[in-house]
């Protein structure tokens, strides 16, 4: 039996978002990937690297290592972040048009609310991805436990505790991108909604295929997205972290204690190391790559949807 016609152009329509938010999360996550290596032996302080900075840390590296050590986990992290951010930007704007029928006074919160609602939809389904990715991008060369996404997954699902295994960290990611994926969308929609309305000559150009005649152009696009990353990962940082030591805890025996509770992991953190060096070890190279990430990842979605002409999107 056919689909109706309706039915048909809204099942294109969510097939192209999986595509287009796929396509733009994969470009992001490649774009900053050394800068994703580093961070993460950053923050759960690898003893080889826990010592340097960024970049002589990305030397290090280099070094010790080779030049391709510097995309360790990126194969994995690929085969998380099409689904991850398919699912997201699919989700965003289903949640988004779901949320327009809400009374009109809650209409300033609808970028917020949906971004947060596609954050959450997008980490349950895909978190299992994120751990493996994580183990495979803190070893160093030498030093391997895991040989690759099956063999780690399987490893930390027979030996660690099953799916809970898998799922370690979660809760911080979920508390955390409440208001991260909110922020992000938020914030990005409404610098966005200030470029058109107060800069239209300079930050923005027609164009036939979106609705309105008017895009931004892409230097305004990079912008809009850095900032809105920026915003939001300052906010949510140290969920991250105290994530990262959860999920890598049981790959050391003097780091277990940080698996399974994260307020104990976070009060550990802090007395430990304090804030700067504790909570938010690593921000700075975070700020290196989340601007340029979500630069890209806004940047490349919205080019790609212009590509599908997703401007009209779907009838509810």
């Amino acid at each position: 039996m056919a689909l109706p016609v309706e039915s048909k152009k809204n099942f294109e329509v969510v097939i192209k978002n999986l595509v287009a938010g796929g396509i733009a999360g994969m470009c992001s996550k490649t774009a900053v990937a050394p800068l994703d290596r580093i961070k993460i032996l950053l923050q759960a302080h690898n003893e080889h690297y826990k010592h340097l900075g960024v970049f002589s840390g990305l030397r290090e590296i280099i070094h010790r290592e080779q030049f391709s050590a510097l995309y360790k986990g990126n194969f994995a992290q690929m085969v998380r972040v099409f689904p991850y951010a398919a699912i997201q930007f699919t989700s965003y704007e289903l949640y988004k048009k779901w949320l327009v029928k809400l009374p009109k006074t809650y209409a300033l919160s609808h970028d917020f609310l949906a971004g947060s609602a596609a954050g959450v939809t997008a980490v349950t389904l895909t978190y299992p991805l994120d751990t493996i990715r994580v183990r495979l991008a803190f070893q160093v060369a030498g030093e391997h436990i895991y040989t690759g996404i099956i063999n780690a997954g399987f490893i930390i699902y027979k030996k660690e505790g099953g799916i809970q295994a898998l799922y370690r960290g979660f809760w911080p990611n979920v508390i955390a991108i409440i208001p991260y994926g909110g922020l992000s969308f938020y914030i990005f929609k409404k610098l966005k909604y200030l470029c058109m309305a107060h800069a239209p000559d300079y930050l923005c150009k027609t164009s036939d295929k979106n609705s309105g005649g008017l895009v931004l152009t892409i230097p305004a696009r990079l912008v809009c997205g850095g900032m809105a990353g920026a915003v939001a990962q300052s906010v949510c940082y140290p969920l991250d972290v105290t994530k990262k030591r959860m999920q890598l805890a049981m790959m050391n025996p003097t780091t277990h204690e940080f698996s399974n509770n994260m307020l104990k992991t976070i009060i550990k953190i802090y007395r430990e190391n304090g804030i700067t060096k504790g909570l938010y070890r690593g921000m700075s190279i975070n700020y290196l790559r989340a601007v340029p990430m979500m630069s890209v990842t806004f940047t490349t979605y919205e080019i790609m949807t212009q590509l599908f002409d997703l401007d009209a999107g779907m009838k509810l």
